[in-house]
């Protein structure tokens, strides 16, 4: 792939269920749903903020649980109970100024095809159904809900020319300028 496509991403999108969770939902007897998230995700949205790639999720699904993870990771953009994927992609790239050629989108289910097909770089993990790896220009070697956000953070900026050391150190500083020795 062209080293100029990595270049021009200036947001990264997510789905949720399969992508940032292993796709498992627990719900309790009152109806109340649980999801697991992965940790090395939520270091994607602060790395990805750190060489100026907005982030967010775009879930057909919405719950509780959700809502308070994206509220932690301190997303961009959250649109969630979705039905028409690219009527909202088109919002997005309107309330950012963008255009989709300026989008990189992580899915892994069939509902995620028409998205991938119209943004400029595509993200599958690895037990995504084979539609979305065939259609994925890259398919991570994380698993859904195992790391998966932050190999296609670090795939995305290693593609701009930078070393990990030089994809982390942004980050790094940020921690340690707040690092209070006593």
């Amino acid at each position: 792939m062209d080293a100029s496509v990595f270049e021009q991403i200036r947001l990264m999108l997510w789905d949720v269920d399969g992508v940032l969770t292993n796709g498992d939902i627990f719900i309790s007897a009152e109806g109340e749903s649980f999801k697991q998230f992965n940790v090395k995700d939520g270091v994607a949205v602060a790395l990805l903020a750190k060489h100026g790639v907005k982030t967010g999720v775009l879930s057909g699904k919405q719950s509780p649980a959700l809502s308070k993870r994206c509220e932690q990771l301190g997303l961009d953009i959250v649109m969630t109970g979705i039905h028409n994927k690219i009527a909202a992609l088109s919002a997005i790239c309107k309330e950012l100024s963008i255009t989709p050629k300026q989008v990189a989108y992580i899915g892994d289910d069939v509902i995620d095809l028409e998205v991938m097909r119209h943004v400029a770089l595509t993200f599958a993990p690895a037990d995504a159904h084979m539609l979305i790896k065939n259609e994925a220009d890259v398919v991570t070697q994380a698993m859904g809900g195992r790391g998966v956000a932050r190999e296609a953070a670090e795939h995305l900026l290693m593609s701009r020319g930078l070393s990990m050391d030089e994809v982390y150190k942004p980050l790094m500083d940020a921690w340690n300028a707040t690092v209070v020795v006593q």
